[in-house]
């Protein structure tokens, strides 16, 4: 999937059908000069639907299709026939997809299940014909309710990525290079800041042909909790991982004060992150030699909480070490 293709945020407006009208109408026919009321109740108006599914990944199929307008219900007729229902419309989305009111912010509804539907706007219902109404004192009521208007409602759509395993680290620290090593995936790889501005994801293939997925979350930098650089337009991505993988350049001046700078960035976005499993992939450790490395594991036993592991996504040392603790932390 090409970066421009991917759509994670997009403004909609929806409208659900009106209700029909109820019918006013006197059974009349030969032989028979006052009939009752046999007049039908209008039909219901479509719904807008919101429906899972797994297959997506973005929401480009809506980049262009931002006005939604159901069906509105069919008006009552005579012989108490009830008018059609309006023809609802579904929009499908891909799982993780959370619904804010657009002037409120307020979080409406997720989808998190395959399958899963939710009705955003309700079709408004039929009004009741004028058979209804009639009684020992009034036999032959001419009038029927009209049908309820159908609902209209402008909402943000975002994507909040669902993967297993999210990439965590400063710009250029090597994540797309490791996506693309460890995984199918063809993310964009180049030596400056901010190449990849979508999330990327890929699926991890490992031993007897199981797998899991792994996120390459666009480049934190300091004051992203609170919208400097990519800010929230990423962030929000690493809230459905299971785990955080921080990636961490091994010829960076401190690697734990980049950790812990990682680490602060997301507990003033959303605290809950730090409930999250976590490690540490020291990136690009061919520039190191035994002796740097064993000098730097000394150091890093000391200072880093979590576990860690140097690896090589160049040389491609260190994958399949890294594949097997990723695996033990998700089917703990």
């Amino acid at each position: 999937m090409t970066e421009g293709n991917f759509v994670d945020y997009i403004k909609l407006y929806a409208c659900s059908g009106n209700g029909g009208k109820g019918s006013v109408h006197l059974h009349r026919e030969k032989y028979i000069t006052k009939g009752g009321p046999d007049g039908g109740d209008g039909g219901r108006g479509g719904h807008i639907i919101l429906k899972g599914n797994q297959n997506l990944w973005t929401l480009h199929h809506l980049k262009f299709k931002k006005h939604l307008k159901a069906g509105h219900g069919a008006h009552g007729s005579k012989s108490r026939s009830t008018g059609a229902d309006g023809s609802d419309v579904f929009i499908e989305v891909p799982l993780g997809t959370v619904v804010k009111d657009t002037d409120s912010g307020k979080i409406l509804f997720e989808i998190t299940d395959n399958g899963q539907e939710i009705i955003l706007c309700q079709g408004g219902m039929g009004g009741r014909g004028n058979w209804h109404f009639k009684s020992s004192t009034n036999q032959t009521p001419r009038y029927a309710q009209p049908g309820i208007p159908g609902e209209e409602k402008k909402v943000i759509i975002e994507l909040k990525i669902l993967a297993d395993v999210g990439l965590v680290g400063f710009p250029n620290a090597g994540k797309s290079t490791l996506l693309s090593v460890i995984t199918a995936a063809k993310p964009k790889i180049a030596d400056y800041e901010f190449t990849t501005l979508k999330p990327n994801l890929g699926i991890v293939e490992y031993r007897d042909y199981q797998s899991f997925v792994v996120a390459d979350i666009p480049g934190i930098i300091e004051g992203a909790a609170e919208g400097k650089g990519l800010g929230h337009y990423f962030l929000r991505h690493i809230e459905r991982n299971s785990i955080l993988l921080f990636l961490i350049p091994a010829d960076a001046s401190d690697i734990k004060k980049q950790y812990n700078i990682l680490l602060d960035e997301l507990r003033r976005y959303n605290p809950e992150m730090l409930d999250k499993e976590r490690m540490v992939a020291i990136s690009k450790s061919d520039l190191l030699d035994a002796e740097l490395e064993a000098e730097l594991k000394t150091e890093l036993d000391k200072e880093l909480p979590v576990k860690y592991l140097f690896i090589s996504s160049v040389a491609q040392t260190g994958m399949m070490p890294l594949k097997d603790l990723l695996w033990k932390q998700l089917n703990r």
